[in-house]
């Protein structure tokens, strides 16, 4: 991914005061400024500047959500106390000038109560309406063509692109607005990001500010862009979360110093003359859902003592780490190994499936492993050993590798080192939507081609996302195969199994073709399933616990014992327990790759920690926004 610039923010001297009759009057910077005590409160004033915008939604965001809160709103104050205001959040409309005013008389508290309470301790916001706010030009009032919002620290009372800009650098840890950081960007050396840049004559800061305006408009939502176009509207309709907004925020952060960049290098010195709306800015975009995403996996498939596979589970040591890398978007842009990686043709499919936004996946990321003792060999050192990566434009994904792994599947390294050509690559076919076929080129000259089965079940319901369907053809001829033989059929727990964690609830025929002779024990094939209400997520409750499978490269490693045919069986967070997603119920915790075992009853309890295992995988998960924030740091 590429690096996030730190921005930076001239140093400033605040001296914040009392809130009184001369509160209304800003100086040019928009700060609050000493004063003494007053006996009636002020309206707490201020502007709303892109240019001078006329009609835009302004409030004090008392409860943290970044939308306007209608009342009752109930505040609790440091004393315990709690406050209702019954108006909710003080808002107006801008007038001339971009200047506001909002009614603080509710914040005036009994003094029994607790001491009033101080605007200057929130944040405003201010919402530019599509077709409604007007924009005082020099060439007179334009209406904005879209919606964006705009926020400033507490206490600061002019609203811009630039204090949008400050207050999310604050958010998300890198300073606040007073501080300029190491490695500051020089575009921004010395800008006071808070003042009126407009009444300061500061072309730049203008420039600069208009650019991100037109910045934050193209991530609106169109859905929230056409309910504010509507007449009516007027800017106190509830659309975003507050995580769709801090995403939002954040992206001015991150994509900041490309927007200006772009101002810069059109301004060539004379910043007055930047025709801001002619500019080619960065066109991002913006998963507002705040998704929880897979982020690393940490393989343990190394047995103690130079031993064989499978292992004591308490022998297994750490084999490989993989690391997933996103887009704002959560598009997955790659996957990195510190050892080895196993790509799996079968999972690449459901990634494209879903166009590379793995939250779209009801499970995210089915295990897979090397087993080779090399790649233990290729942790211990330092880098990045392998890689897949993910070009979605061109409909191709690349392997990399610089290891020995692979090389009894015929995938020699091409270098010691990731460069240079791919060892595969593959590419897709789709028809209305639909993929069609994923084509596997290795440099070796081999070509591996899936076709995925596309027909509903038997009972006509569609197949599971986790395991479709498919064949598998090796430079034209069927190498495997996976045909799905039935509808889910379902069952109740046993009463011994009542209230357990992982119940087998439901299960699907299935038959495997190829690799023959088959081992004798590799029959009456069930893809085994928790069918369980775990939430009111709009996913179906379907935790695929358990899937047989056949591998014979895997087998023909000299330390891995048995005939061929393996087991992933797959643990599931506890409804309700740390680390459980509500309206992502499907996120595995930890996977075993064992040997191969025939079908149990249905409505039987499955054992979460088998004793001997090849490989244990274990899952690691953060929020879209958590990610993009560790990014930044």
């Amino acid at each position: 991914m590429k690096c996030l610039l730190c921005l930076s923010v001239s140093a400033l001297s605040l001296a914040l005061a009392g809130c009184g009759k001369e509160s209304d009057q800003l100086p040019v910077d928009g700060r609050d400024f000493d004063g003494v005590e007053y006996s009636e409160p002020a309206p707490y004033t201020g502007k709303v500047i892109d240019g001078y915008l006329n009609n835009a939604r302004v409030w004090l965001d008392m409860d943290s959500d970044s939308q306007f809160t209608p009342g009752p709103l109930v505040i609790k104050l440091e004393n315990g106390r709690e406050v209702t205001l019954g108006s909710g959040e003080p808002t107006a409309m801008s007038g001339p000038g971009g200047q506001f005013s909002l009614d603080i008389s509710e914040l005036v508290l009994e003094p029994a109560v607790g001491p009033d309470i101080d605007p200057r301790d929130y944040p405003l916001y201010a919402l530019a309406l599509p077709g409604k706010t007007l924009e005082e030009t020099r060439s007179g009032e334009v209406p904005v063509a879209s919606a964006y919002m705009m926020s400033a620290p507490p206490g600061v009372r002019n609203l811009t692109p630039l204090t949008t800009l400050a207050r999310y650098r604050g958010l998300v840890g890198l300073g606040s607005f007073l501080e300029t950081p190491a490695g500051a960007a020089a575009s921004l050396a010395d800008l006071n990001l808070v003042r009126d840049y407009i009444l300061a004559q500061d072309d730049r800061s203008h420039a600069y500010a208009r650019a991100l305006a037109r910045f934050m408009a193209s991530q609106i939502p169109d859905a929230y862009n056409e309910l504010l176009a509507k007449e009516g509207s007027d800017g106190t309709e509830r659309f975003l979360s507050k995580e769709a907004a801090f995403l939002l925020g954040l992206s001015v952060v991150q994509n900041a110093g490309d927007v200006i960049a772009v101002v810069d290098a059109a301004a060539q010195g004379g910043y007055a003359n930047v025709d801001v709306d002619a500019l080619e800015l960065p066109q991002v975009n913006v998963e507002l859902r705040d998704p929880v995403l897979l982020t690393s996996q940490a393989i343990f498939a190394e047995p103690s003592s130079q031993g064989t596979l499978p292992s004591l589970r308490s022998g297994l040591q750490i084999s490989a780490e993989l690391n997933f890398d996103y887009t704002e978007s959560g598009r997955l842009l790659s996957v990195s190994a510190n050892g080895c990686l196993a790509p799996s043709m079968l999972e690449l499919a459901r990634l494209v499936r879903v166009n590379g936004y793995m939250a779209n996946l009801e499970t995210q990321w089915l295990p897979a492993v090397a087993l080779s003792g090399q790649s233990r060999v290729n942790y211990d050192l330092e880098g990045i050993d392998e890689r897949l990566i993910f070009d979605w434009d061109n409909q191709r994904i690349y392997f990399e590798t610089s290891t020995t792994c692979h090389q009894h599947v015929g995938i020699p390294a091409g270098s010691t080192e990731l460069a240079g050509n791919p060892e595969i690559e593959y590419r897709w076919t789709k028809d209305g939507g639909v993929l069609v076929e994923l084509v596997a080129e290795y440099a070796g000259g081999v070509t591996r081609t899936l076709v995925p089965d596309n027909t509903p079940l038997p009972d006509g319901s569609d197949a599971p996302q986790e395991f479709p369907g498919y064949r598998i053809l090796e430079d034209g001829v069927e190498k495997e195969a996976v045909t799905l033989t039935s509808g889910i059929e379902t069952c109740d727990s046993q009463l011994d199994a009542v209230g357990a964690n992982q119940v087998v609830t439901g299960y699907l025929s299935y038959d495997f073709a190829g690799f023959e002779p088959q081992p004798t024990g590799f029959a009456d094939l069930l893809l085994e399933f928790d069918t369980r209400d775990f939430s009111e997520s709009e996913q179906p409750n379907l935790h695929l616990l358990r899937y047989g499978f056949l591998d014979p490269s895997l087998s023909d490693l000299g330390r891995v014992t048995g005939d061929g045919s393996f087991e992933w069986a797959m643990n599931y967070q506890v409804v309700g327990a740390p680390g459980f997603v509500p309206d992502q119920p499907n996120l595995i915790r930890d996977a075993f790759l064992k040997s191969y075992k025939g079908a149990g009853d249905c409505g039987r309890k499955l054992d979460e920690l088998p004793t001997s295992a090849y490989a244990q995988v274990e899952y690691s998960y953060q929020r879209l926004s958590q990610y993009l924030v560790d990014l930044l740091e």
